[in-house]
Order: structure tokens, then sequence, then C-alpha cells
């Protein structure tokens, strides 16, 4: 595969051809159009194996079959693009770690964006736009969502998790005496209201119940993950009960926004203090890290970008590390930077790009091996016992 438009040799990023005579300083390709191209390598040496290609590079290519790998960053431009390129046979392959069912498969294959904005958590603006752009095309389909979520956020979604804008929370009750029999009418009418009001609701405004439940799963899925920060900054092991309530959190997350705890997590991650305000209510930042998220899970350029930050930024920690003596922070990021370049074993996408900026991830020279291995051997890290023998 041709890896960047050159006008003299008559190629262009993304052609495909098949090598017709090899040498260390030539190549002679005959390309997939018929034609036959033969280049110095010090001359050009934008090339990569063509037995993989990403999407927007298959754009415009036929071939005779065709292996599609759908991952969560896939929508239906790239869907369309991905499953129209084959003459004869498509299959579409998929993990069950990107997908738990073939419902999720559908609905990510479908989606004509996955762009959150802020509106679609606070503000008054139609959420119609957000749902249509995961699949959800039709007010029933909303009015649908929210009452499979709604009875369940009754029962149990919020008890003892209350936001700042609800009111008081279990610690600022009132004293026995404070409560009095019309306040506890008054309380049981309230909740009998708003076990009811649901339904009504969706009927009349689905894109306003929409917007409140996303802001609710939101808040919900963050006070999970700024307990179990809480826990391991004291240095105490997290409990069953708060690992149980963060996967219900994530659930009811998922629901209404689709790999809403995936994005958010990753988010908390880089920024644990985005956890906490959240937790509090305050959503704007969290929401626009959320966003940021989501585009670079979308966008590859953006991810490869921000490898090759993070594995600078490791590598420069590593060597201060070692320098200080601080062996086990060391050996931590090491592990981290290993953890790293295992992961491009399942993102071939991520490895193809990256595949150009080798140099500025510490390869001076390439050595046929895949990315993943190059790093682990250029850098010495410690792949695992059947990576390591591999290399």
């Amino acid at each position: 595969m041709f890896l960047q438009n050159e006008r003299g040799l008559g190629v262009k990023n993304g052609t495909l051809g098949t090598i017709e005579q090899v040498s260390a300083q030539s190549l002679t390709v005959q390309t997939d159009d018929g034609r036959s191209v033969q280049f110095d390598l010090k001359d050009y040496n934008k090339i990569d194996h063509g037995y993989a290609a990403t999407i927007h590079k298959s754009q415009g290519m036929t071939v005779d079959r065709t292996h599609v790998l759908a991952t969560p960053g896939l929508d239906a431009h790239s869907s369309y693009v991905a499953l129209s390129r084959h003459r004869d046979g498509l299959e579409l392959h998929y993990g069950r770690d990107d997908f738990a069912n073939q419902d999720r498969l559908v609905r990510t294959l479908s989606r004509d964006r996955a762009k959150d904005m802020a509106s679609d958590y606070e503000r008054a603006d139609p959420a119609q736009s957000y749902a249509e752009r995961r699949g959800i095309t039709f007010r029933e389909r909303v009015a649908e969502i929210v009452r499979k979520v709604v009875p369940e956020k009754v029962r149990n979604m919020f008890d003892g998790l209350r936001s700042p804008s609800d009111g008081p929370g279990p610690d600022h009750r009132r004293s026995p005496e404070q409560e009095t029999p019309e306040r506890e009418r008054s309380g049981a009418e309230a909740l009998r209201r708003d076990t009811e009001a649901p339904e009504r609701e969706v009927a009349e405004d689905p894109e306003k119940e929409m917007r409140r439940l996303r802001t609710q799963a939101l808040v919900r899925h963050a006070r999970a993950v700024d307990a179990i920060f809480e826990a391991q900054e004291m240095g105490g092991e997290v409990t069953p009960e708060q690992v149980k309530e963060l996967q219900k959190a994530r659930k009811v997350f998922e629901e209404v926004r689709p790999y809403g705890s995936h994005d958010a997590e990753a988010a908390y991650k880089k920024n644990t203090e985005l956890a906490r305000e959240a937790a509090g209510g305050r959503i704007n930042r969290a929401v626009r890290a959320l966003q940021l998220e989501t585009e670079m899970r979308i966008h590859p350029k953006r991810r490869a970008d921000r490898f090759v930050e993070r594995w600078q930024e490791l590598g420069q920690t590593s060597r201060h590390q070692y320098q200080a003596g601080d062996m086990s922070g060391y050996r931590a990021t090491r592990s981290a930077m290993g953890d790293m370049a295992r992961s491009l074993e399942r993102d071939p996408q991520m490895e193809s790009i990256l595949a150009n900026r080798k140099r500025e991830l510490g390869i001076a020279f390439d050595s046929g091996r895949r990315l993943g291995d190059e790093l682990g051997f250029t850098h010495g890290l410690d792949l695992g016992r059947g990576r390591g023998l591999g290399i």
C-alpha cells in the first residue's frame, strides 16, 4: 500500500499493488489498476503491508472479497464505505469485548455521528438529533427507552446518591421533631406523583426526559467512580458494594448514551477531579472531556496523536525515575508502556496510522516487525513470555 501521494509515480495515499521485484534499494510494484511502478526507496519509502487498510483509505477501492473488522469508532458513514468495497463476498467481524451482542453492533454501525454536546445534558435544546445520531429515529423509540429505564430509576437508581440540585441529602435531614404528618403526607404524594409521572412526561416531551435521564446517569456514574477513587486514595480496599454500584451505574449510563461510561472513565483516569465535580452535580467540564474522549475514539488520527503524546510522556517519566533511583515507579511506568504496545495487537487501524510516526515513538529504523513488537524490542519492554519468545 502506498501511503503518500506522488504524481511522478502515479500513486496516491491508499493505492494498492503487488510486489513484482524487490531489492535493498528499489521496488517494482504492479498496481491494482494494472500499471507497473518502479522506484528507489531513497526517493519514496512511504509504503506498508497492503493486507489491511483503514476504512478512509479504502474509499473508492473495489476488491473481490472484503473482511471488515467492526470497532466502536464506526458510524453509518464509515460502515457504508467498508461494507461496499467488494465484488463477490464480504465478511464482518467484531469482538465480544467491543460489542456485547449484535444489537449493540447494529446500533453502532447505523448511527450517524456520536458526538455529545452540553445541550444534550442540561439545556433546552432538543435531544431528538442526539437520539437520531445513534439510530433512534422515531419519538416512539425514545419513549420506549425511557419507559425501560425510568422504573429502575424510581426504585433504586439514586438511593443515597442525591444530587445537590435535588435538595438536602441524608446528612442534612431534619430531626424527627421537625418532621410533621403534613410533611410526611406531602412526601408520599410527591413520591406517588414521581412514580406515576414518567410515562406521562415521556408522551408529552421525550426530549426533555432523555436529557434529564442522561444527566442523572452521568452524575450517578461519576459518584460511583469518585467513591472508588477516594477509597484508593485513602489506601483502602474497594468494597464489593462499590464495584456492584459502578456496574449498575455503567449499565444505566449505556442505556441513555452508548459508550458513555467507557468515554467518561477514560476522561476521569486522566483527571480524577472531573469525577468529583460531576459527582457534585457540576457536569460542564465532565461533558466536555467526555466529548473529547468520544472524538478520539471515533477519529483514529486524534487517537494516534494522543498515543504518541502519552508514549513520549511515559518515556520521559521513566528516564527521570531511573535517574532518581525510583525503581518502583520506573517499573510501573515501563509496565504502562508495555500495555500500550500490546494494545496495538487488536487495533490494526491505529497500528497502520502510527507506522508513519515511528521516529516520534523512538524507533530509528524499520526492522519489519509489527509495530507493537518493534516498540517492545526497541525500548526493551516486557511484553509477556509468549511475545518475548516471538521477538
